[in-house]
């Protein structure tokens, strides 16, 4: 009886818990996911790890390398590029085009707007033969790049995302790509924001609906084959009561055009509606300040490597309770920004929110002779 009835207590307590979490709103997509770029929280999922068709939003890995190759001074926005005849014959694949031809030599900056903006197959090609040398010795660089991020479930075949066999991603690893680009590459992410480009004298619409709807989002990226069905990547920052707050959504296999950009939005609305953001510690602010063993310094200041974000459900942020467990004893020699312990933030109903590594701020070498036989004397007699 008595097992019985903790049993009965164990599900009440999980449910409270549970409950305490924000419902998402019904979204449909194939395959969705939602999350907080700041605490790096997922709000929201379905199917994400599901893998699927990417469409064009292919482009975001070929973008990010090709962002990179401007960064280690490859190429440079100016440089203008020869179109060969394998970016030309992109007009028979019956996907977007920037409609350059083989008389043209576009700029890189060009081509990344036709890219980007247009989701142009033939300049993806451009920069990607520009980049790689050829086209499977990019590809390779892609799937090199996709594999150092751990991502279990994206194989790339091709640069444009054209349907092929072997080709695929998933939510979760095409959001790991979008955060990427906005975090290592924040000046060029400013191309997601084009709602237009003209080249050769043809105007056409950035496919994004969102980024003429709702003037909070400021990218990113569409997708559409008839096995993918119609995807986006959105992202929105907003203002909020806790400071600025960027959301990135990522729904695959929408019906339409109007769907892609409606679920999105729907999604971005709850996010910013239904959670808060909270900073609970700055870069390099101490959490703990612990004794340290046989070193030249006494004590070590333990933290957080950079600034601490959690994302809670709203009206939650001033009932969060902090949890540390750390090494101890804690003995010298000990290295800046070596893992010491665990910082865990839980809800008031004991939902964990977050856990990150607890690290030392500064390093404390080994100290001398004396002072280590001291402390090791100290340590046996405790």
């Amino acid at each position: 009886m008595n097992r019985l009835l903790a049993f009965v207590l164990s599900l009440l307590l999980a449910g409270a818990a549970a409950a305490q979490m924000p419902q998402p709103p019904e979204v449909a997509a194939r395959s969705y996911l939602l999350i907080d770029l700041a605490s790096q929280q997922v709000l929201a999922e379905r199917d994400a790890d599901a893998q699927a068709d990417p469409a064009s939003l292919t482009k975001l890995m070929t973008a990010y390398l090709v962002f990179g190759a401007i960064r280690d001074k490859k190429l440079s926005l100016e440089q203008t590029l020869p179109v060969s005849q394998r970016a030309w014959a992109e007009r028979k694949g019956g996907g977007s085009l920037m409609f350059v031809d083989t008389t043209m030599t576009p700029t890189v900056d060009e081509l990344l707007k036709g890219m980007i903006v247009q989701s142009g197959n033939d300049a993806s090609v451009v920069l990607a033969e520009a980049v790689g040398g050829s086209l499977d010795a990019f590809v390779a660089m892609m799937n090199k790049q996709a594999q150092a991020w751990g991502l279990k479930n994206t194989q790339f075949r091709n640069v444009t995302g054209l349907t092929e066999a072997g080709h695929y991603s998933s939510a979760r690893d095409i959001a790991t790509i979008a955060a990427r680009i906005i975090g290592d590459f924040p000046d060029f992410y400013a191309f997601y924001s084009i709602r237009q480009y003209t080249y050769n004298k043809i105007k056409q619409d950035n496919r994004n609906l969102l980024l003429g709807r709702d003037p909070t989002v400021d990218g990113m990226k569409t997708g559409y084959t008839d096995t993918a069905g119609y995807c986006l990547v959105a992202s929105a920052v907003r203002d909020m009561p806790n400071g600025k707050r960027r959301l990135l959504s990522v729904v695959m296999g929408t019906a339409s055009r109007e769907a892609r950009a409606a679920e999105s939005q729907k999604l971005l609305n709850w996010g910013f509606a239904a959670w808060d953001a909270v900073r609970l510690f700055e870069k390099d602010q101490a959490v703990a300040t612990v004794p340290v063993w046989k070193g030249t310094a006494p004590q070590l200041r333990l933290g957080i490597a950079g600034a601490l974000y959690v994302t809670v459900p709203k009206g939650e942020g001033d009932k969060l309770k902090t949890r540390i467990e750390r090494t101890d004893p804690l003995v010298a020699p000990v290295a800046q920004g070596q893992r010491l312990g665990t910082v865990t933030v839980s809800t008031a109903g004991g939902s964990v929110v977050r856990s990150v590594p607890l690290v030392a701020l500064e390093a404390v070498p080994l100290a001398g002779l004396l002072r280590r036989t001291w402390d090791a004397f100290r340590l046996w007699i405790q």
